[in-house]
């Protein structure tokens, strides 16, 4: 997903064979770039934020471990935004006074992302709702049905985008068409229902 190789050693190959054995829900990613692997409940939940970040182009798992003359360290995430690129961990970090400097060795910066930033608020919610269909696939008919129902109207609730579903069910169909970023909800404001406003999204 870079221009950054890695080459493989052997605490890393130990961190990602015990990650994948963990089973954090949901299961399913729509960005993650090669296998999924969560440390912790809190690493999956920031990967699910990372799914429905519109700046977010592609994201990886314990992607290269970072070292010094002070010890190793591997992040949560390697995450692609544009020409950007950044090494994450889901908070509390390891507080190495090198991470930085390792992370730029590499051509990326390096941020720790606090616990209170990952599950305040209703997005985290609202995309598990969502990610619980991230294998869906909306048939061409019900995308063309629904996008040029939004085309006419601007916007539609919820409620009222499911009648434009005839192929597949309902609200997999929509959940699918949001995930893919044809069409937006609002996340943070409350959790989804029948009543919340869908949009097609114009690049």
């Amino acid at each position: 997903m870079t221009s950054l190789t890695y080459q493989p050693n052997e605490a890393l190959e130990v961190a990602l064979c015990r990650a994948q054995s963990n089973a954090f829900l949901p299961r399913g990613t729509v960005r993650c770039q090669g296998p999924p692997a969560f440390r912790t409940q809190l690493a999956r939940d920031l990967g699910c934020l990372l799914d429905v970040d519109e700046e977010v182009d592609a994201w990886s798992c314990l992607p290269a471990a970072l070292g010094s003359a002070e010890g190793t360290h591997i992040p949560d995430f390697l995450i692609k935004r544009g020409r950007r690129h950044t090494l994450v961990d889901a908070g509390p970090g390891p507080e190495h006074p090198w991470l930085d400097c390792a992370a730029r060795e590499r051509g990326c910066d390096y941020q720790v992302w606090p616990k209170p930033a990952i599950r305040e608020g209703f997005r985290l919610s609202n995309a598990k709702d969502l990610l619980r269909y991230a294998r869906w696939e909306c048939p061409l008919g019900d995308r063309i049905r629904l996008l040029g129902a939004l085309d006419e109207e601007g916007s539609l609730s919820v409620g009222e985008c499911l009648a434009a579903f005839r192929e597949t069910r309902p609200m997999a169909g929509l959940a699918s068409l949001v995930l893919q970023r044809f069409v937006e909800v609002e996340l943070d404001q409350a959790r989804i229902g029948p009543e919340t406003a869908v949009r097609r999204r114009r690049d």
